[in-house]
């Protein structure tokens, strides 16, 4: 059993089903993961250029195609204690694997203004590494202060003219190493002490942003092109607690070089145990990682038990 339907969940999917392990897809509440949300993807190996909603639509048929069972299923509820593992979904359907792999994923935190959802995708990004092509020369910000803002300012400063680096305090909570090399990056430039109060735009892209000053109260209008919100990432593993395995910010651990969780014959792949690439390329990677964990680990355990 698969639970997640982004490039970790589709992949796994193709390759289960390649190896006859009669995979079924749970696919969540947002069937395709965050790529459906995503414009065009140029960097999907093959592809000059693709939208999101496509790719995710191709991968889904092509795991179909191949054999895979998918359901439109949001799963509230996993018994790991012993196998077969039993997942339980939003209608009371019950389904059951002697092996699974986890592929929810993760949700980027963003700022909660209404604005900002209606221009996502249209000049409002979570992700630098995967929209920050688009925006040569042209004006950007990034709104965080950790190491992820620093390191998108840093990213997209690569490509934009200007890179405003907005930070609700009057000092970054990045390490001192990227603090040293975005104040010695003369396209970035830090406001502090303020907060997005709205994004503007003429409603097919962003022109600009209203600044709140948290010390002053004043408003101010900032002209851009580009908006990229970087305040974290929230897994989806909330089903897993105190079952699995996870660091301190919910990320499931799994054994280094593997995808094998704390729990034999339970596999996650994706976003949801990676924090620091975040690409659907690498997602994908694991998802086959996974599944061809998952088909030993089946091997292995119907040998043991003396099955042919």
């Amino acid at each position: 059993m698969i639970i997640g339907s982004g490039p970790a969940g589709y992949t796994a999917a193709i390759y289960a089903s390649r190896s006859a392990l009669e995979p079924l897809l749970i696919e969540g509440l947002q069937p395709g993961g965050q790529l459906t949300i995503t414009t065009e993807v140029e960097n999907w190996p093959g592809d000059t250029s693709v939208q999101g909603p496509e790719l995710m639509r191709r991968m889904g048929e092509h795991a179909r195609h191949l054999g895979t069972e998918i359901v439109n299923d949001f799963i509230v509820e996993v018994d790991l204690s012993r196998r077969p593992f039993v997942a339980v979904g939003d209608a009371g359907a019950r389904y059951t694997a002697d092996s699974l792999i986890i592929a929810t994923g993760a949700n980027a935190r963003w700022l909660g203004l209404d604005s900002e959802r209606s221009y996502r995708g249209k000049g409002v990004s979570a992700c630098a590494t995967c929209d920050g092509y688009f925006f040569r020369k042209r004006v950007v910000a990034v709104v965080g202060g950790g190491n992820t803002a620093v390191e998108d300012a840093l990213h997209l400063a690569n490509f934009a003219s200007e890179v405003y680096l907005i930070h609700r305090r009057d000092s970054l909570r990045a390490d001192k190493t990227n603090q040293a090399r975005l104040f010695a990056n003369d396209k970035i430039k830090p406001i502090w002490n303020a907060e997005v109060a709205e994004v503007l735009g003429d409603g097919k892209k962003v022109t600009a942003l209203r600044l709140n000053h948290r010390l002053t109260g004043e408003s101010s209008t900032l002209a851009l092109d580009g908006l990229f919100v970087a305040i974290g990432h929230d897994p989806a593993t909330s089903l897993f607690n105190d079952q699995l395995a996870m660091d301190e910010d919910g990320y499931l651990l799994v054994t280094p070089g593997s995808t094998a969780t704390s729990i034999p014959g339970v596999f996650a792949a994706g976003d949801v145990q990676d924090k620091h690439f975040r690409q659907a390329v690498v997602s994908a990677g694991m998802g086959c990682m996974a599944a061809l964990e998952a088909e030993r680990f089946l091997i292995d355990t119907q040998a043991g038990a003396g099955r042919p």
